[in-house]
């Protein structure tokens, strides 16, 4: 791992720990799958999973974000995140720290700076900047928003966007507007913390990143059928 992202990340555990030491406050930890599902395809059916943990109190946070896609008993991809998170307004956090994309190869070593929090009309939005060591920036936007038809049959509509400075024909990157990818997954939650759902996903890769995809005999662009499971605790 690149050695300025070391220090920062050493300097994060350390005002996390101090932060700890408040009693009147209790540590928490919270769970969440947001994805866990097969997606129907032309070709072989992708297994995705989209978690992320956190503990710490109100104020400071210790996250952890972890996304892998797996196709025909592959591991495609594969990314995981370790951030400090501080509150900085009412549904808002300021995020820093460290990602890592085990897959596509080769690995890749990211400082991540950026927002999460509830926009208006209660939009959860994530912003972030990846800085890579190799001096790539990645800016990545993601929003979701709950539809509810009764308390337990809810619509979720969602997007990401990426844009890269540089293009990366190693792994497939294109500077620009690289992808979008939009969501609409239909659950109905046994229980709260337990959700089933099936749904639709579309994805198109733009620019640079469309040519370096077709240059390797990949889709541009994909419609998928999905099926899963959301879960928390």
């Amino acid at each position: 791992m690149n050695k300025k992202i070391i220090s920062v990340l050493a300097l994060l555990t350390a005002s996390f720990q101090a932060s700890a030491g408040m009693e009147d406050d209790p540590l928490l930890t919270f769970v969440k799958i947001d994805q866990f599902e097969i997606r129907n395809t032309d070709g072989p059916d992708p297994l995705v999973f989209d978690g992320q943990l956190w503990i710490g109190k109100d104020l400071n946070k210790l996250w952890i974000k972890s996304e892998i896609e797996r196709v025909d008993g592959e591991t495609e991809e594969n990314e995981l995140q370790l951030l400090y998170s501080r509150a900085i307004a009412p549904y808002w956090d300021f995020q820093v720290g460290w990602r890592k994309d085990f897959k596509p190869d080769p690995d890749q070593d990211w400082l991540a700076i950026g927002v999460q929090g509830l926009a208006p009309y209660f939009f959860e939005v994530e912003a972030t900047a990846f800085i890579s060591d190799e001096s790539q920036t990645n800016l990545r936007l993601e929003a979701e928003y709950e539809l509810l038809f009764t308390q337990r049959l809810i619509l979720s509509p969602e997007v990401e966007v990426n844009l890269y400075t540089d293009d990366d024909a190693e792994r497939g990157v294109g500077s620009g507007f690289s992808d979008l990818e939009l969501g609409l997954r239909l659950r109905y939650e046994i229980r709260r913390e337990f959700a089933p759902y099936i749904g639709v996903n579309w994805m198109k890769k733009f620019g640079n990143t469309a040519d370096f995809a077709e240059a390797d005999g990949q889709e541009i662009e994909d419609t998928q059928f999905v099926a899963g499971i959301r879960a928390w605790y």
